[in-house]
């Protein structure tokens, strides 16, 4: 990517919260950063809904920098559309395109953060590196478990909902989640994961 000036009235950060739009997809697995998006706008009694970038889109104030919350409107697959127009348009460069996605490689409600790294088989994070041209972007990975059983489809599993017990899990990790992200904004990654990392 290349960066010239940034636009008046910029941003500092995209925090991109991945998930599917539409009443099917709610409370799933897959929908981790759409959940956590939630709760930060509810916490801080945000707003979220101007549609910009294929993302429902606000500039916030977060961890002590000007940051673009966005949910993206492509479908998961496609999230690298909205993530990639963003940091162009912003002149955010790929350090500073921080995501939150649900992980099955991670026990439920366990959080990682990342500096960059891989796909590890999620198609939404596959998409946004396509669309960076890098994989060098940091994350919050919240945990969703994995399948009960080898036999089990991976799709329906992250496109499943969660139980009431799960969600008494998932409702405190959404809100460490936030946390981690706003700590990697205002103090670094390698902050972030010394303390929310295990």
């Amino acid at each position: 990517m290349v960066f010239g000036k940034k636009p008046a009235g910029g941003v500092d950060w995209l925090l991109v919260c991945l998930g599917n739009y539409g009443k099917k997809y709610e409370n799933t697995r897959h929908n981790i950063g759409f959940l956590a998006a939630e709760r930060l706008i509810a916490r801080d009694d945000l707003r979220c809904n101007r549609l910009r970038f294929r993302a429902l889109t606000e500039i916030i104030d977060f961890g002590g920098k000007k940051v673009l919350l966005m949910l993206p409107q492509t479908y998961m697959n496609l999230s690298g559309e909205a993530a990639g127009e963003a940091a162009r348009f912003y002149k955010v460069p790929p350090e500073h395109v921080l995501v939150i996605s649900d992980d099955v490689s991670l026990p439920l409600g366990r959080l990682r953060v990342r500096a960059g790294g891989s796909a590890g088989g999620h198609n939404g994070i596959k998409n946004i590196i396509a669309h960076l041209g890098t994989d060098r972007f940091p994350r919050v990975k919240v945990g969703v478990g994995a399948p009960p059983n080898p036999e089990f489809d991976m799709v329906d599993w992250v496109i499943g909902g969660f139980s009431a017990d799960e969600r008494k899990i998932v409702d405190p990790a959404l809100d460490r989640a936030i946390d981690a992200a706003e700590c990697v904004i205002r103090s670094g990654v390698a902050e972030a994961q010394n303390r929310f990392n295990g």
